[in-house]
């Protein structure tokens, strides 16, 4: 059996050019005011996502598991479409998650960042089935497939692409969707 899942694991790695980093989220993230742990496939604790609660704008904190804050997520007020500004530690801003204004067919979202590629988001965001293209080639999936625990979905992030720019999106995201937390 063991043999099996090496194979798999080594097919997975020849199809996503191995050494992607896959990450372990919740389907119900997060409401304002709680916290969650995001977790690598090993089950570390990787990155705490707090939920500050008591605020008039939807804030969350991305911090590392030493417990250093590397974003802040915040919902942004009296914008036409959607909007979410990803700032670092320091207050500066490293990405905004937007809604495209035209989505045909599927969700369309884009994250546009600071120092580096921008992103387009593909696919169906709401049941997390989806994946961040630079220029059209594919820099991390987000996917329930990957884990057999209910309301648990992975994020894996190919090597090169900035992590915390994606789970901040991906937490971002998620927010946005479901706006009833």
């Amino acid at each position: 059996m063991a043999l099996g899942r090496d194979r798999r694991q080594e097919r997975r790695e020849e199809r996503h050019g191995g050494g992607a980093v896959k990450y372990r989220m919740r389907q119900k993230l997060v409401s304002i005011g709680d916290d969650y742990w995001i977790e690598d496939e090993a089950g570390q604790r990787v990155f705490k996502v707090d939920g500050k609660a008591l605020r008039i704008r939807d804030t969350l904190i991305l911090e590392d598991a030493g417990g250093r804050k590397v974003a802040k997520i915040q919902e942004k007020m009296l914008r036409i479409k959607d909007a979410m500004a990803i700032e670092d530690g320091d207050g500066n801003r490293i990405a905004m998650v937007k809604k495209a204004l035209i989505t045909p067919l599927r969700d369309r979202w884009h994250v546009e960042v600071e120092n580096g590629s921008d992103l387009d988001v593909k696919g169906n965001i709401l049941d997390h089935e989806y994946e961040f293209e630079d220029d059209g080639h594919r820099v991390a999936s987000v996917s329930k497939k990957w884990f057999r625990v209910a309301d648990t979905y992975g994020v894996e992030i190919e090597p090169g692409t900035d992590p915390v720019v994606v789970l901040a999106a991906t937490v971002a995201l998620d927010m946005m969707v479901h706006e009833d937390r």
